[in-house]
Parts: C-alpha cells; sequence; structure tokens
C-alpha cells in the first residue's frame, strides 16, 4: 500500500510516498529556517505562508512525478492537530482536498507519534526495532516518554511540566547570542567546551515522578551569564560560550538519561526509539548509553539518522500505514 504522507507542523514543508509503511518511494522536503531566522524563532503566521506558497509550487510537481512514474497513491496521511495551528490547517486543507480528488482514504497522524517512525522508514536500518518498547521523543516543542505495546496501542508515561528540551536548548542559545536554531549551534560550541566547567542542577534528579522540567536549568543558565559574562574578556567570548553550552547540554541530557533509565526499570522494556529533533545530537545518545549501561540495563538503542530526526513527510506516511484499513 502506498501512502502519501504530507508534513507542515512546522518549519519544514514535506511531502513523501511511502509503501507498506517502511519503504521510501521518493520524498520532497523545503526548509523555512532562513525565513525564520531573523525573528530568532519560527513565526506561526508566516510558517503557513511558506507553507502554502510550498505546497502550491511543489506538491502538483511532485504528485505528476510520482504518477509519471507508475506509483499508485493508495491513501493521503497528513500531520494533524499537533504542531503549530495556523500552519497544521494549511496541510490538513491541503490534504483533505488531495483524498478527495485522488478519491482516496484520508488519515489524520500525530506528528508526535510519528517521530518515532524514523528508524522504520530510514534505510539505513537493516533490523527494526519490536515491539512492545520505550519511546522517547525529544524535540522543540515535545520531551515525552510513551510505553508501546504495538504502533497504536500506547500510554504517555513521561510529560514535561514547562519546557520542552528543544525549546530550552534554543532558549539557552540566545542566551550565548547564538543564532537560531539553537539546539545544531549549542552542540557545535560545545565540542570544544568542558562540560565539567559549570555545576548546573541536574533537573528532577530527586523527584520520583517519570516527568521533566528544564525551566529551573534555563534560570540557572541565565543567572550565570548574567553575572559572569561582564567578567569575560572578548578574545575569552568563545571559549565562555563553548563551556556554557557544554556544561547545560550535559546536564539537560543527564536530566534525560535519569527518566529514561527508571521508565525501562518500571516498564521492563529492553528496546529504546529515539525520535525528534533533539535526537540528532550525538551528545544525547553518547550520555544515554552511559547511563543506561552504567545502570544496569540490558537494552537495544535505535535512533535514526538526522533527516529522520527532524519533521519529514516520510514519517507521517509511514507511520499512518498502523491506522490504514
Amino acid at each position: 500500500m502506498n501512502i502519501l504522507g504530507i508534513e507542515t507542523t512546522c518549519d519544514e514543508t514535506s511531502l513523501a510516498l511511502v509503501a507498506d509503511g517502511q519503504k521510501i518511494i521518493d520524498e520532497i522536503t523545503v526548509s523555512q529556517i532562513l525565513k525564520h531566522q531573523p525573528y530568532g524563532g519560527v513565526v506561526p503566521d508566516l510558517g503557513a505562508r511558506e507553507h502554502l506558497t510550498n505546497l502550491t509550487q511543489i506538491g502538483g510537481e511532485f504528485i505528476t512525478k510520482l504518477k509519471n512514474a507508475g506509483h499508485s497513491i493508495d491513501a493521503v496521511a497528513v500531520a494533524a492537530k499537533v504542531g503549530l495551528p495556523p500552519a497544521v490547517q494549511v496541510g490538513e486543507a491541503y490534504a483533505a482536498g488531495l483524498s478527495k480528488s485522488l478519491n482516496v482514504p484520508l488519515i489524520p497522524v500525530n506528528h508526535v507519534l510519528a517521530h518515532l517512525w524514523g528508524v522504520w522508514v530510514d534505510p539505513t536500518f537493516d533490523e527494526k526495532p519490536v515491539f512492545p518498547l520505550l519511546g522517547l521523543i525529544v524535540s522543540g516543542g515535545h520531551t515525552q516518554l510513551i510505553s508501546f505495546d504495538s504502533p497504536t496501542e500506547y500510554e504517555i508515561i513521561g510529560d514535561t511540566l514547562d519546557d520542552a528540551v528543544g525549546e530550552a536548548f534554543d532558549k539557552v542559545a540566545s542566551m550565548l547570542k547564538l543564532p537560531y536554531p539553537g539546539g545544531p549551534q549549542i552542540e557545535e560550541n560545545a565540542k570544544i567546551g568542558d562540560s565539567q566547567a559549570i555545576d548546573f542542577p541536574v533537573p528532577m534528579k530527586d523527584d520520583e515522578r517519570l516527568r521533566f522540567s528544564f525551566s529551573g536549568l534555563k534560570t540557572a543558565v541565565r543567572t550565570y551569564i548574567d553575572k559572569e559574562r561582564p567578567k569575560i574578556l572578548p578574545e575569552m567570548e568563545k571559549f565562555f560560550v563553548a563551556d556554557v553550552a557544554a556544561s547545560f547540554q550535559d546536564v539537560a541530557f543527564q536530566a534525560i538519561a535519569n527518566k529514561v533509565n527508571q521508565a525501562l526499570k518500571e516498564t521492563g522494556h529492553k528496546t529504546l526509539v529515539i525520535g525528534g529533533g533533539v535526537a540528532a545530537n550525538q551528545r544525547l545518545v553518547d550520555v544515554l548509553f552511559r547511563e543506561i549501561a552504567n545502570a544496569g540495563h540490558q537494552f537495544d538503542l535505535f535512533v535514526p539518522s538526522l533527516k529522520y530526526c527532524t519533521d519529514n513527510g516520510s514519517l507521517i506516511a509511514g507511520y499512518a500505514f498502523n491506522y490504514a484499513e
């Protein structure tokens, strides 16, 4: 079954045709990052207008290309409800019209859950995860732990009380006067920094709930920057930024690893699948491997390639296959 996936929840316009939930036939993604960069973040109404323009320009061409290559479209899937409302609504309206014109079913998909499907559509994986499993979503809008019995049977067992981890990265990057998007900037600067240079508090360290919180850590970083930055000589600025980035990053990832360890213990799952833009950060993967192994858990860890960590129509189309009739 070939499903066409449409993704417009944030700042990527993406379409993809995926066969049987895993095999990508073709895909196209247009990023809006440069459009939003001057504003230091995604502007919802601007994003919606860009999605409309992109879908108008590339949507018809993409579908014609598929038809000319002899590929059928058996259903249309769209990232629905979750995301920036104006942007989501553009995708929903386009998908509804397309499904009607093609006379095929329309499948709405929660794009947060679809993030975990990156491993299944990623062609670099010869072996795919086996359910049941623990899912970890780390993105700009969400930080969640999800216990899956099957692709469609799940329970959210951990969520954030305030900021998502990706949002915290963007805000700390802004404090450090780094450009948007902040996540890659923090990761890159942290590579030359000392992660032990600053003793930031590990969020929720002694809290037994499966909950995340990054607002206190963000405040601690701001307080440190405001106090110490005026003392830094101009030629030492890049090292100051690097040390703050590295220290913040490791503490944030330590907090995530603590809750993942707790969730593995409570659920008994032996497989961990990560999805979302922050999953592209190699340091997160390193910290998770270290901390979970140190806790004595035997587990398999699956992390998709960078392309399938970020918003992508292939994830929508792939995950939608589980709901296709």
